[in-house]
């Protein structure tokens, strides 16, 4: 289902710049330039409504996380939940709008230590699995801005898309180091934070399937 359009999202954007990285603000993303502290950054590529990113930001104050969107009215809702912390608001947490496809171009090679991919659209229709965010062409891409030894996460509902993604690490050479196929039900959970489709999957009892994956 389409999300309505926000009312006066663009302003509600703008009054949440102390932590947007705005798209025109340089050609490639300087994580010096919008964080006080250097720590190792994390990137989350589809970060909904910001539960994941705004909970992560809090439990792992040694990282700087930037949580990417590609459609501004949800990014708009991640950065107002953000903001609504006041004082207890993270400074290791910044919001940049923009496209998985743009990747390469907003980041310097090897700049990122580890690459969250939660609940990506499966793109289940034949024909559309150059689209899905752990297809072997994003893989590349992710190898190319990880540092070497950088891992990515991976957190689906969809066991198609799981197994496709396992599949696409292994032609990758990529190593699969910590695999559930119950993530609440594993050792993986203690350090789980969930998204708020996450939480909604799991009052359903769906299951979610989760893979840590080094490159």
């Amino acid at each position: 289902m389409r999300m309505r359009r926000k009312k006066h999202g663009a302003e509600r954007i703008a009054a949440c710049s102390a932590i947007l990285i705005e798209q025109n603000a340089a050609e490639t993303v300087d994580p010096s330039v919008f964080f006080p502290v250097s720590r190792p950054l994390h990137l989350e590529i589809g970060c909904g409504k910001g539960d994941f990113a705004v909970g992560m930001a809090a439990k792992h104050p040694d990282c700087n996380l930037i949580a990417m969107e590609r459609v501004p009215d949800v990014a708009c809702i991640a950065l107002e939940k953000a903001m609504a912390k006041k004082d207890t608001r993270p400074d290791n947490l910044r919001f940049l709008i923009g496209d998985a496809q743009t990747l390469t171009d907003r980041f310097l090679p090897h700049t990122v230590d580890r690459i969250y991919l939660n609940f990506s659209d499966p793109w289940p229709k034949k024909g559309y699995a150059k689209r899905r965010l752990t297809h072997r062409g994003f893989l590349e891409a992710y190898r190319n801005l990880l540092v070497e030894g950088g891992t990515l996460y991976l957190k689906t509902d969809n066991e198609g898309l799981f197994d496709f993604s396992l599949e696409e690490f292994a032609a990758c050479g990529l190593t699969v180091e910590r695999l559930s196929r119950d993530l609440h039900a594993s050792e993986i959970a203690a350090d789980n934070v969930m998204t708020e489709y996450e939480r909604n999957f799991s009052e359903k009892g769906q299951v979610i399937y989760s893979a840590h994956v080094r490159f």
